[in-house]
């Protein structure tokens, strides 16, 4: 996938997104589609944690990729110029098998959605791609697929999540049994975690890894864009439910803010916090708020497009991100294997591709056809003037 490939009528940014995109997803789905993965995907990881990882890092590669890729494939109507629409509909079809190998036990690539506490969040991730995208990743799925989806989503019930932001990994995986139209979706595991979110939330647009407020990335990789996706999800089905979302969403706006104003003028952020190596995926709830145009009103689009650019050509430029087969390695600017945590291997560094959500809005929309425009800190370092930063009032 390269610049060339998507026409003139896009903006240089878009050609990049898709090219980055592409770099990333293309080993994971060609490898899955000739059900290759397990035997080509390297498990890079901490020293003496490979058996470990083994079992874990092939659900977290898919469904981490595809919950970045899912608005991109799923565009009503497909992309508007006619290279892209073809590159789309190429990774839509990958992505369908990938799905299929990943949930037939019959596989090579068969995936573990039943055996240590892993596979609830991946599964959850995978969740979230079925939701981001209902026709191209799941109504366009064969009725055998769909059915060993659903078997391997109800696998993980019998997994107990933590008492902290996994509760939104089991409650989404419900969720997604709710929009495939299983009967027996459990509505405890929504509203506990629900719930107990609201419980966690700390005030100024932030929550709770649990009881306990985290200086990290966690509101972004996992809570605010999984807590909105799950309460729009499930509107209208419980008016508690239907009253935390409006709050949830006033909560992701401001959590935009925050986001933004975290870029620096180079397009670096502070490294503060677990799981650096998931790169960009650090704006996955900024890459949401745009996509959902539920962008701050003192946020342009197209500034936000040119800050998040200024990310992914931080994170996945820098030399020695990928192997020379194309696998990420683990990093932040580069190859920096010291910073990957004992749960990390080389399938949880695809969490870096929903930083591309925005690919899931036209290349007519403002986001993608507007004039480049600088974001909060490139604005004032450079001498300018920006608003008054001020905290959401609970």
């Amino acid at each position: 996938m390269t610049a060339a490939n998507v026409g003139a009528a896009h903006s240089g940014e878009r050609a990049f997104w898709l090219e980055k995109l592409g770099q990333v997803a293309g080993p994971v789905l060609n490898a899955l589609a000739e059900r290759r993965l397990k035997v080509d995907m390297p498990v890079e990881c901490k020293p003496g944690m490979s058996e470990d990882r083994a079992k874990f890092t092939h659900l977290e590669a898919l469904g981490r990729l595809l919950a970045g890729m899912a608005p991109w494939l799923e565009q009503p109507g497909g992309a508007e110029d006619e290279a892209e629409e073809k590159l789309r509909l190429r990774y839509a079809e990958l992505a369908r098998a990938a799905i299929d190998a990943g949930t037939n036990p019959a596989s090579p690539d068969f995936m573990n959605f039943s055996e240590g506490g892993q596979p609830i969040v991946d599964a959850a991730f995978l969740s979230q791609a079925l939701l981001r995208s209902p026709n191209e990743l799941w109504r366009k799925l064969e009725p055998g697929v769909q059915r060993n989806v659903v078997a391997a989503l109800k696998a993980t019930r019998t997994r107990k999540p933590g008492y902290n932001n996994w509760l939104l990994f089991s409650a989404l995986i419900e969720a997604a049994l709710f929009a495939a139209g299983e009967s027996d979706w459990d509505p405890m595991r929504i509203d506990y975690a629900i719930r107990q979110h609201e419980q966690w939330y700390k005030g100024d647009g932030a929550y709770g890894d649990g009881p306990e407020f985290h200086w990290d990335y966690y509101n972004s990789f996992v809570i605010q864009p999984m807590l909105i996706d799950l309460l729009e999800t499930m509107r209208g089905q419980d008016g508690t439910w239907d009253d935390i979302r409006h709050a949830a969403q006033r909560r992701a706006i401001r959590y935009a803010a925050v986001q933004e104003r975290f870029i620096g003028p180079d397009g670096s952020f502070p490294p503060i916090g677990r799981s650096l190596p998931y790169r960009c995926g650090a704006f996955h709830s900024l890459a949401q708020s745009a996509l959902r145009g539920e962008l701050p009103e003192e946020l342009s689009p197209e500034s936000v497009r040119c800050a998040l650019t200024a990310v992914l050509r931080r994170t996945l430029d820098a030399p020695g991100t990928f192997t020379p087969e194309g696998w990420l390695t683990i990093g932040l600017a580069g190859h920096q294997r010291e910073l990957g945590e004992s749960y990390i291997s080389t399938g949880s560094l695809y969490l870096c591709a929903v930083a591309f959500l925005p690919l899931g809005l036209p290349a007519s929309n403002p986001f993608w056809s507007g004039p480049d425009a600088p974001w909060t800190s490139k604005t004032v370092w450079s001498g300018g003037e920006i608003p008054i930063d001020t905290a959401l009032k609970s």
